[in-house]
């Protein structure tokens, strides 16, 4: 795709949509209230990342942030490291997510309103509203107090996304403790190698989980855990799955009966008072602790959820996650806006790929959220949600994790109805948002990303620096975001931060991405910049290569690696695939040689293609890329990466024999 020809329109939002939308809503405020005319979504974003004080003030204003404390002033300086935002005010991020007043950017929620509803893959099902909800965070609140958790404390959760993880992240941060949470699929090791590092006082764990049609039983992991953690007081165990009680720990049906009468209360704590940990993946050494502040979190996910998702009060926000992946707690954003939020637990897979789609039907999903590898799985099967469920109230599909097909928006553009936003986004755990994305007025275009979002700064650098437009460089953020971590764990003098975004631009935030941005001011992914495939001087992002290869039905996976480099000179380019069943590589090969050769380049065609089981991904299912790269040019596998930080730790067995008989 070129950015001199535009691509095929999929979506545009009618003048009357537009009107209905808190985008236009504050547009009219800027108005009205400030004396600032954007007559346009482009207009409205050139002045967010200009006049970034204006732009983050008004969005505290129109949403009523609650501050206890009020700032000095919004931004003192634009540098980064180090901004300092909304100095001198206090606030509680939990207080948001649970108040009733939304100020101007929604109406009132009321505690008879639904505020989450629960459904797990094997039938179970609960829904609280937020009266209930109130309820439930005031008496875990008490609990926590009770045993000594305050504030700068650490509460960890090896726990599902369901709403007794919800409600433990909500009592902590009311606390202003520190909240960090794991996927209970998790290992031992990967867990270990996260919450060691910030020594919680408090863990909750569920006694098990469900996945793809069966129960895990995971209290010896929870009992070798509470073992190896530096200065935990208690463990909370949630009877999830019935295994059954484990000795030393508290019941957590019955902490929430002894404190039922408990009264809600939020601690006012500063702007950039640590509200999470989340964590890089940890593919090689220690995952590192990325630390996000409760006023950051606050002001960007009322922009990012009420603005760009048009998200509040009666309407329904899914997205499919784990949490032990970020997109858990970008989900908890819809409480802010006054949004239901649907919980799922479990395998998107199971029974069927129809599970999520059935759901969406049933609970009238406005906001449905998932990733690229699923749109891509629904494709491949040929479902037609549109045919087989009423998606009414369904107004826009997420996508993220990876790349978007063409093929993918097409088959959300056909199969799930024309009139629904695809809503293409990318951003990642150390923003703990999207950067680029989609609006409610902004139009959507095949293959592409429709604009940067409110805020950010986003620009393509080429290597030496220089602004780039219609060409593929590096994405780059050049003005500070309120979601900006605040430090990472175990960092004291910054430096560790500071190598991670700013070492190659100073002063300027190298995001890792590959980035084209077009004509359009639309902008195509091209993937990792760190995995690039340069071939004979031409550089290409693999996600370009993967659109390709596993656009063929008898391919359900691939993982592309450009040996150059690793180890000097010319290196070999590898295609592994995992084939579809029945599928033969020689029936294969000769047409994806010719479609790599004809879309891509002759320099792109493979010089192997070489069948797999599995593509090694991490816990939060991205393709290993790096980490295959450096054990194909013959690096230890044990200092490339650690197992334990994998998904599926025996798909790298393949590799890791390739790198020993290259080096034999």
């Amino acid at each position: 795709m070129t950015s001199s020809t535009a691509p095929e329109l999929l979506w545009q939002p009618a003048p009357d949509q537009v009107r209905r939308t808190r985008i236009e809503d504050f547009r009219e405020w800027l108005r009205t209230e400030r004396g600032v005319d954007l007559p346009d979504y482009r207009a409205l974003w050139r002045w967010s990342i200009t006049d970034l004080e204006g732009f983050w003030g008004a969005v505290a204003d129109f949403f009523g942030v609650t501050f206890h404390e009020r700032p000095s002033r919004v931004l003192p300086a634009e540098v980064m490291p180090g901004a300092e935002w909304f100095p001198g005010a206090t606030l509680n991020y939990a207080e948001h997510a649970l108040r009733r007043v939304e100020g101007n950017g929604g109406e009132a929620k009321r505690d008879q309103d639904s505020a989450i509803v629960f459904a797990r893959e094997d039938g179970l099902e609960a829904e609280l509203t937020y009266g209930e909800l109130r309820a439930r965070v005031a008496a875990m609140r008490a609990a926590l107090a009770e045993q000594g958790v305050g504030r700068g404390d650490r509460v960890a959760a090896l726990a599902p996304n369901c709403p007794e993880t919800l409600i433990a992240f909500l009592a902590a941060a009311s606390l202003g403790a520190i909240w960090s949470s794991c996927s209970p699929d998790f290992g031992l090791r990967a867990v270990a190698d996260r919450f060691v590092q910030i020594e919680p006082k408090v863990l909750v764990a569920v006694d098990g989980y469900v996945y793809g049609g069966k129960r895990y039983d995971i209290r010896s992991t929870v009992d070798e855990l509470r073992g190896m953690l530096p200065g935990l007081a208690s463990t909370v165990l949630v009877d999830y799955v019935g295994a059954g009680e484990l000795d030393g720990c508290a019941d957590w049906a019955e902490l929430l009966r002894r404190h039922r009468d408990a009264e809600l209360a939020f601690d006012a704590v500063p702007f950039d008072h640590p509200l999470w940990v989340l964590y890089s993946s940890g593919t090689t050494g220690l995952p590192k602790g990325i630390v996000h502040g409760h006023g950051g979190m606050v002001v960007e996910q009322l922009k990012s959820v009420g603005l760009h998702c048009d998200l509040g009060p009666g309407d329904t926000f899914f997205w499919f996650t784990t949490t032990g992946w970020m997109m858990w707690n970008f989900l908890l954003g819809g409480l802010l806006t006054g949004a239901r939020l649907l919980l799922f637990d479990g395998s998107p897979g199971h029974p069927s790929l129809n599970a999520l789609w059935e759901l969406a039907q049933r609970h009238r999903v406005s906001y449905f959220g998932t990733s690229a590898p699923f749109i891509q799985s629904c494709l491949k099967s040929e479902l037609r949600p549109k045919a087989d469920y009423d998606l009414s109230a369904l107004r826009a599909v997420g996508s993220t994790g990876s790349p978007l097909s063409t093929d993918g928006f097409r088959w959300v553009a056909d199969a799930v109805g024309e009139r629904v936003q695809i809503a293409s986004v990318s951003g990642g755990t150390d923003l703990c948002t999207a950067v680029v994305g989609a609006a409610p007025d902004v139009p959507v275009w095949l293959g592409e990303i429709s604009c940067p979002l409110l805020g950010a700064a986003v620009r393509s650098y080429s290597e030496d620096g220089r602004e780039l437009h219609g060409e593929v460089g590096e994405l780059v953020i050049t003005k500070p975001m309120p979601s900006m971590p605040v430090f990472f764990w175990n960092d004291p003098d910054g430096s560790r931060l500071h190598e991670a975004y700013f070492d190659t631009y100073p002063g300027v935030w190298r995001h890792g991405d590959w980035v084209e941005v077009t004509e359009r001011e639309t902008l195509v992914i091209h993937g990792r910049s760190d995995s690039t495939l340069n071939r004979g001087g031409i550089r290409m992002g693999t996600a370009e290569f993967y659109r390709v290869v596993e656009g063929f039905d008898e391919v359900t996976d691939s993982l592309v690696i450009d040996t150059s480099g690793a180890a000097g000179g010319e290196g070999e380019l590898l295609c592994f695939l995992v084939l579809a069943e029945g599928a033969e590589l020689a029936d294969v090969e000769p047409e994806l040689k010719r479609q790599l050769r004809s879309q891509l380049s002759p320099r792109h065609v493979p010089n192997r293609f070489i069948v797999v089981d599995e593509v090694p991904q991490t816990l939060n299912g991205k393709k290993l890329e790096v980490p295959v790269k450096k054990i194909l040019a013959g690096a230890d596998p044990e200092r490339a990466v650690s197992r334990d930080a994998l998904r599926n730790p025996a798909a790298l067995n393949p590799f890791v024999q390739l790198g020993k008989d290259a080096g034999s």
